[in-house]
């Protein structure tokens, strides 16, 4: 079979093509939202644990901080997933992007604390008194002054993080899921041709990472060029 004849029976026939399509749009939606939430329970974490480790306060919190970190950390995210969707949503009917999107966003979070916490902590303590003296009491001065510049240093390792999470997301499918890779796994059952749909796939994800890559660069010469 020529390639044009293959691409006219992968994508055209039967408007194949949706099937990609309506997986990228779900892709994206999942990553996109799950990247939101990991970015809130990583930073609340890493707050936590550091403020722990500087002061010694909200030891509790610690304790439950720690345990999420390493059970996250410690299990496959295909696991997450499956535990969520059949475990603990196994009774109720639920939306699979929404269950993609809570699995996804909670294994970030874990990830993103830990790159948070090295930001926090790696500021010098200085900058903790020097808020004080301006009348800000630890919260404050951990929202108005720690927690920009610790951004600020971990953007890059951040930016690496949400590449990780997109490719993540191709196992969406073991949940029935019509992601991007499960699009192409159904043209390939319908066509018997795993090469071009499956190729067509990978091909797709490697633009996103290297369009994700080439702003990621970006944003680093901007970043380094405002500390001169």
């Amino acid at each position: 079979m020529s390639f044009i004849d293959s691409f006219k029976l992968n994508f055209i026939k039967d408007n194949r093509w949706k099937y990609l399509v309506d997986g990228l749009g779900v892709t994206l939606r999942v990553t996109l939202f799950a990247v939101l939430i990991g970015i809130a329970i990583g930073f609340l974490i890493a707050v936590i644990r550091s403020t722990y480790d500087k002061t010694g306060k909200l030891k509790f919190f610690n304790f439950l901080a720690n345990i999420y970190v390493t059970v996250i950390r410690g299990t496959p995210v295909l696991v997450q997933l499956l535990i969520i969707y059949f475990v603990i949503f196994g009774s109720v009917r639920i939306d699979k992007v929404l269950v993609a999107v809570l699995a996804f966003g909670i294994n970030s979070g874990a990830y993103v604390s830990e790159i948070v916490r090295s930001g926090i902590m790696s500021i010098d303590p200085g900058q903790m008194e020097a808020g004080r003296s301006l009348g800000f009491n630890y919260v404050q001065t951990m929202w108005y002054v720690i927690l920009p510049q610790a951004f600020k240093n971990v953007l890059p390792a951040l930016g690496n993080e949400f590449i990780v999470l997109l490719k993540e997301t191709s196992v969406a499918g073991y949940i029935a899921l019509e992601d991007l890779t499960k699009g192409g796994d159904i043209i390939r059952s319908q066509t018997y041709d795993p090469f071009m749909p499956l190729i067509t796939v990978a091909l797709v994800y490697l633009a996103m990472v290297m369009f994700l890559s080439f702003l990621l660069k970006k944003l680093e010469r901007r970043l380094r060029n405002s500390e001169r």
